[in-house]
């Protein structure tokens, strides 16, 4: 039976909760309380150090080594969810049937199966279900979806994406290595991003169909970390990919290419990029660095006459986690007119499509949507 979480009046502060408190965790707490008329009323973390840290650095009264009590004592409004991938379909779903709004940190869910349990959640109880998907913030992002839709480079038809790592499996050994906590390796951590934002950038085209290979070459073997992501650590085997390509088939005869790696032998460089073909221009984004630059080299192609007449576009101020949060938070200020627009169904098809790149690599043969 649904629990309804009463929503505060007009000028009462939005009660938030955050649940998990690692990098992610902390960007989502720290976007809040930058908001005017938020309050974090409690967070909940099992590392006690660092949830007594955090607490105590951002005044937050009410402190829960678990999320069940969390949700039973608290009058929340909202929570963020940032904890390891298979905790977020039970966690959001709780919420969702106490009236509480979610968002949660990427991918949605483990797999499609899950995904659509909590946006059946969400609709069922009529609240806001969000993820964050913080790259398509990106100024550089920004800049380039402007160019795009601006019409600048006509109609897109060919376009590829990658996030690439040299030596970032993140913590060998880990849940992150687990398929049945992780769901997969970077095709489901870093390339639902990829996904994401190259899928935004095209105006969002259906996808018909993917062909997509995995490989697993190097975190077997101990390899593919580094000081920043880990070398071997916990007690699970290493039973994902470490490399994943798709071929993505789309409405209209476009076609974008994937790729997300968390090791391979190349430039040293974390890198996410954006290439893109249209009837009367092209663009490239490239990102690279070590930690990730701010903005990256986002150069547009055109041609006047028998000349070139390419051009960089003015670059933005990074949203990222901080825009996240706000726009959640403003959907749900809204009101319930605005949230049933907001029910996970973004990413709900991320994940379908994600679950497609993986029966795809392992029966060997394109799979339709």
């Amino acid at each position: 039976m649904t629990q309804e979480t009463p929503q505060p009046g007009a000028g009462q502060p939005l009660r938030v909760g955050v649940v998990g408190l690692g990098w992610a965790g902390q960007q989502h707490l720290e976007a809040y309380t930058r908001i005017p008329g938020i309050e974090v009323t409690a967070l909940a973390a099992m590392e006690t150090d660092q949830l007594t840290k955090l607490a105590d650095e951002f005044q937050v009264q009410n402190r829960y080594s678990r999320w069940e009590d969390m949700l039973e004592a608290e009058k929340l409004d909202a929570i963020s969810i940032a904890v390891p991938t298979f905790l977020h379909a039970p966690i959001a779903i709780a919420a969702l049937e106490r009236g509480i709004h979610v968002l949660s940190e990427k991918p949605i869910a483990k797999d499609s199966v899950e995904a659509q349990a909590m946006v059946d959640a969400a609709r069922a109880a009529g609240r806001v279900l969000d993820v964050a998907f913080n790259h398509r913030r990106r100024g550089d992002i920004l800049a380039l979806k402007s160019v795009i839709d601006g019409g600048e480079i006509g109609r897109p038809y060919y376009a590829k994406a990658a996030w690439l790592r040299r030596r970032g499996i993140p913590t060998l050994g880990s849940w992150f290595t687990n398929p049945a906590l992780a769901g997969g390796g970077p095709l489901v951590d870093i390339g639902v991003h990829v996904l994401d934002y190259a899928l935004h950038l095209l105006g969002e085209p259906k996808v018909l169909s993917v062909s997509a290979t995995t490989h697993s070459e190097l975190g077997p073997r101990g390899l593919g970390g580094n000081s920043r992501y880990s070398a071997l650590a916990g007690g699970n085997q290493f039973e994902v990919e470490d490399f994943s390509s798709a071929f993505l088939r789309l409405e209209g005869g476009g076609a974008l290419l994937i790729e997300a790696g968390w090791a391979s032998y190349r430039n040293p460089d974390d890198e996410i990029n954006f290439l893109v073909y249209g009837t009367e221009g092209g663009a490239e984004l490239r990102v690279a660095g070590e930690p990730m630059p701010e903005a990256g080299h986002l150069t547009v192609y055109k041609d006047t006459g028998e000349d070139n007449s390419d051009y960089s576009p003015a670059i933005g101020a990074n949203g990222m986690h901080q825009r996240v949060v706000e726009d959640f938070v403003e959907v749900v200020r809204a009101g319930s007119e605005e949230w049933g627009r907001h029910d996970g169904s973004l990413a709900l098809g991320r994940a379908r499509i994600i679950d497609a790149c993986y029966r795809s690599a392992r029966e060997g043969r394109e799979v339709q949507l």
